[in-house]
Order: C-alpha cells, then sequence, then structure tokens
C-alpha cells in the first residue's frame, strides 16, 4: 500500500501544521520549523555509526545497521512515544531529513499499529527550500514602510499595535543594541530565517497594501537577515517616530531595567540582580571603543551607583540619568548620522499618534 505523502508546504505554514521530526537530535538542534518536535529514529551516535556504514558499504548495509541499533525494544519505545505524540496532534506531518529512509521506516512502524501518517515529500530539505524561495520572492513583491526613531522611541510598543507588521526582534528574540540580549538564547540561524519566513508567508495571505518593520541592521544581535531578504526590505520608505528624550529614557528604563529584571528573576532567582548587572556592563565594555575611555570610565561608574543604590529611591533616577547620558552621548548621534545618510527616502516624520495615524491611512 501507498503510504501518503505531501508537498504541500504552504498549507503547513498557514495553518502552523505540529510536525515530527525522527531526525537525530544534532540535525534538529541545528535547524528546526516551527510547531516541530523531535523524536528521533536514532540517536546521535547511532546516526553517525550508521552513516559511515552508508559510506563504507552502501545504502542496505546502512539500513541493516540501522535495525541492528534500534532492535525490537527499541522500535517498541519509540512507536510509543510517536503514538503518544499524535494522540495529542492528530493532524502532524512526519518527516527526517530528505523524506527517505529514516521517515519512511517511521511512517511504516506507525502504519503497522493503525496510524497513517503523512511523509513530507522532500523531508525537512524541501520543505526548508521552500521557505527560503518564499522569502525571497515575497519580500521583493512586499511595499514596506521602515519604522524608524531613535533609541527607545517606542518603535516595539508602536509595532505591536499595528496590524500590517512583522517584529523582526521578536523573532531574533534580541532588541537591536549591544544590550539587547534577553536571558534566553536567540535562535539559530535557520531557525531564525525559517521563522521569519513563516511570518513573511503568512503575512503575504492576508493581503495587506504595507508590510511595517521596524528599522534594522542586517544583523539583530547574532541572527543575520537573509542578505536578499534584506536588500528587498530596505527598498521600502522610512517614517521617523519623534520621542522626547525623557519619554525615550522612561520606555528604556521600564524595558532594559524593570522588564530585563522580571526576566532574569525567572531564570536566576536570587541572583538576578548580579547576572544583570554582569550582562549590563559586558554590554559596556562592547561598547568601550566608541565611547571612548574617559565617557566609558564615567558611565560605568553611573551605572555602578546606581546599582550599589538598587533598592533606593535614588535608583530609578540614577538609571534614567546614566541610560539618557548613553542616548543623547551615544546612540543619538550614531543614529542621526544614519539618518542623515541614509538612501531610503523618508516620507513621514512625527510622535506615535501621527505615525500611527499615518501608516494606517496607507492600508486604505
Amino acid at each position: 500500500m501507498q503510504l501518503p505523502l505531501s508537498d504541500d508546504f504552504l498549507s503547513i505554514v498557514l495553518n502552523e501544521t505540529p510536525l515530527l521530526d525522527v531526525r537525530a537530535p544534532v540535525e534538529f538542534n541545528k535547524g528546526k520549523f516551527i510547531n516541530a518536535t523531535n523524536l528521533p529514529i536514532l540517536d546521535d551516535e547511532d546516526r553517525r555509526l550508521v552513516g559511515t556504514k552508508y559510506k563504507e558499504e552502501g545504502n542496505a548495509a546502512a539500513v541493516k545497521l540501522a535495525e541492528s541499533l534500534i532492535k525490537n525494544e527499541g522500535k517498541e519505545k519509540r512507536v510509543a512515544q510517536w503514538k503518544e505524540y499524535l494522540h495529542k496532534n492528530p493532524d502532524a506531518k512526519l518527516y527526517c531529513f530528505r523524506g527517505g529512509q529514516r521517515s519512511g521506516i517511521s511512517q511504516e512502524w506507525l502504519n503497522e499499529t493503525g496510524i497513517t501518517i503523512t511523509r513530507l515529500k522532500g523531508g525537512y530539505k524541501a520543505f526548508r527550500n521552500f521557505l527560503m524561495q518564499q522569502s525571497e520572492e515575497i519580500s521583493a513583491k512586499t511595499s514596506t514602510l521602515i519604522l524608524g526613531g531613535r533609541t527607545g522611541s517606542g518603535k516595539t510598543i508602536l509595532l505591536k499595535k499595528l496590524r500590517n507588521t512583522i517584529d523582526l526582534e521578536s523573532i531574533a528574540n534580541h532588541r537591536g543594541s549591544s544590550f539587547g540580549s534577553y536571558v534566553n538564547a536567540q535562535p539559530s540561524q535557520i531557525d531564525f530565517e525559517n521563522n521569519l519566513a513563516y511570518k513573511l508567508i503568512q503575512f503575504h495571505h492576508k493581503n495587506f497594501n504595507k508590510l511595517v518593520i521596524e528599522h534594522e541592521s542586517h544583523n539583530i544581535g547574532k541572527a543575520f537577515i537573509p542578505q536578499s531578504v534584506y536588500n528587498n526590505f530596505m527598498q521600502g520608505e522610512l517614517i521617523l517616530l519623534e520621542t522626547s528624550l525623557e519619554k525615550r529614557a522612561a520606555i528604556t528604563y521600564d524595558e532594559y531595567v524593570t522588564s530585563a529584571l522580571k526576566d532574569y528573576e525567572k531564570v536566576y532567582g536570587n541572583e538576578a540582580l548580579q547576572r544583570w548587572a554582569e550582562d549590563v556592563n559586558a554590554g559596556l565594555s562592547r561598547i568601550k571603543k566608541r565611547l571612548g575611555n574617559q565617557r566609558y570610565r564615567e558611565l560605568k561608574e553611573l551605572f555602578e551607583k546606581a546599582y550599589t543604590q538598587h533598592e533606593s529611591k535614588q535608583a530609578k533616577s540614577l538609571y534614567q540619568e546614566w541610560i539618557m547620558r548613553l542616548l543623547n552621548e551615544y546612540y543619538d548621534p550614531m543614529y542621526d548620522y544614519q539618518i542623515k545618510t541614509t538612501s531610503i527616502p523618508i516620507i513621514f516624520k512625527g510622535d506615535e499618534e501621527a505615525v500611527s495615524e499615518f501608516i494606517n491611512t496607507q492600508e486604505k
């Protein structure tokens, strides 16, 4: 009997279909898809041994070795895990790297127990190629409004209030500055690209006139926007969000101090404040060369003063003084120069209310 195969990758993206990935953990950790769960048919060492056998003696010998490594008890254990997963995710699809031996065997084993699951034609590789092709094609034909503004102006806050947006920093799990790391690690480069492709495809099928993104560099932390996609994004038009220095300092304090510490507490508990301060100091060290020695020492001392008085009533004002100096003396001159020299046409400037109203008019 011919078991079901499918290459309807678009449906998987639009429905965020659960996926059963039977590749080895080392493969899964290098790159995976949204809603994919790794329940491997071979572990990392077994995969290495089978791969070596394949290179030395061919496919038949590799399959025979794989079967001997799994044995009956291993097969029963794996099938039980897959059945438990499929009980919770009955619409899931199955794949391995190329959609061949491993996923084919997994599909047959499940079929023996009365469970039919659809296997992805071409596996991970074909689906990944589909996503990368779609990213390039969709970004090329999508008109972008690029939301710019000085650091702390509230661009992310505004993006969350709009419907026709993709939050690149959220996908990258990074705030896009020297102090922008979150407690949880960024996704791998491949995961970032896959997740961005999902968002682009889903956006494309909502039929908006314009895509709104934040004005980003080619990289967001350690995550790089694919060059062709980035170039397409930068063909758009620039809108500048104007916010007072005092309000920007307050927004930055809420995000980088108050909210950040809550995240650190979830991970580090009683050590949260110390770990957070260490990471802030590491961020300062990364920009030391640009700051210059004198300014670096002054900003470091000001932060240490705020940190040592963290529990006092003066702490907030000290942190905001430190933030205002960073914004005014470091981030603003860099961003102002970037805007002065940009080739992207600036079509509007205004505060949050005015910018929001302008963007909404572009959809009418």
